[in-house]
């Protein structure tokens, strides 16, 4: 999703140190890692948020917080992007190592030919929704029916929209697509438009249910758009080969992040509080608790897991509404063998 940043961009640095201990990291899979960085000094990584923190990265700043990097032999640097469509380009440039993006944007970008890969999933499931409020506010996809919807102008999301009114039995024609940029509250707020297909049930929608708003929300899972990963990390596909060590060390150790947020959630909240006290508690306290089951794939499954099948079939979706040409951009789109117990 595109969204407009309110801050000024900033470099957020992780302490740094070299590695005194092995980190050991165990998980679902036949596989256990011993990743032992050694006395060699802490190797270089940087990565580029999406936007600005939020609780979406609560296990990045929880394992930066608990030294999980500087355990693992990483002095992470962490960027706020000065644009938030520019992460994978920086990423594919050889700028920044990897970044945090969406699935989405990810297969877009390499139908452009740009040579990069999924390596973790951050959020296991779309966040992105159809909010309404008010009296009239849509509680069900056939509703939509004579309605104006906001978006953001991003080409899959008219296309989910197109799919969701197809999958609901209503005729493109009777509802009116408006793109208000950015500005998804303020032009629900405002009566330009009825219901808004953008907004985050985690965070959009807590928003407006702590300014008493009472939103209703229908995630596009629910209304007839493929399920996909909201937030991955993506780095380039030659990179998980060269640095494959410490690609692996960076996943897990992230991994181990939002494992302790799971175990305490508040603690979650501090770490991100510190590296932005610009940031409200209370919205990201309930964001955090509330994205908290999307943080993590079914049992069975290390965190970071992302399910082939259903990176092929929203995939096949893309190419299907032509937001997409090229096939071979969903081969090999993702890739799960850096994550705990998994790969060779």
């Amino acid at each position: 999703m595109i969204r407009s940043l309110t801050r000024s961009p900033r470099r957020l640095l992780a302490a740094a140190g070299a590695a005194t201990a092995a980190l050991a990291l165990a998980a679902c899979g036949a596989k256990h890692d011993q990743l032992s960085p050694g006395r060699t000094p802490p190797q270089q990584l940087t990565l580029m948020l999406d936007w600005f923190p939020n609780a979406d990265h609560v296990g990045l700043y929880t394992a930066m917080a608990d030294g999980y990097f500087r355990q693992a032999g990483i002095a992470l640097h962490v960027e706020v992007p000065g644009d938030v469509a520019t992460p994978l380009q920086l990423v594919a440039a050889g700028r920044v190592d990897a970044a945090i993006s969406y699935e989405p944007e990810l297969l877009l970008a390499r139908d452009r030919g740009e040579p990069l890969a999924a390596i973790a999933a951050i959020v296991q499931r779309p966040l992105t929704s159809i909010i309404s409020i008010g009296p009239h506010r849509v509680t069900s996809p056939a509703q939509l029916r004579g309605k104006r919807v906001g978006d953001a102008g991003i080409a899959y999301q008219h296309a989910y929209l197109d799919t969701i009114l197809r999958h609901a039995g209503v005729p493109v024609s009777s509802v009116r697509e408006v793109n208000v940029g950015a500005n998804l509250v303020p032009a629900m707020l405002s009566g330009r438009v009825d219901a808004t297909l953008g907004g985050y049930w985690n965070y959009e929608a807590i928003e407006l249910r702590q300014d008493g708003r009472h939103p209703y929300v229908i995630p596009v899972q629910d209304a007839g758009v493929p399920t996909y990963d909201e937030l991955v990390i993506v780095v380039r596909e030659d990179e998980i080969a060269r640095d494959n060590n410490l690609l692996r060390r960076f996943v897990q150790a992230l991994g181990r992040g939002y494992e302790a947020v799971r175990a305490d959630p508040s603690a979650g909240v501090d770490a991100l509080l510190a590296a932005d006290p610009s940031l409200s508690r209370r919205l990201q306290t309930a964001s955090v608790h509330a994205t908290l089951p999307a943080f993590f794939p079914a049992a069975g499954h290390p965190w970071g897991w992302m399910d082939p099948s259903q990176w092929n079939a929203y995939g096949e979706w893309m190419l299907r509404n032509h937001l997409i040409t090229h096939p071979a951009a969903i081969a090999y789109a993702e890739t799960d063998q850096l994550l705990a117990g998994q790969g060779p």
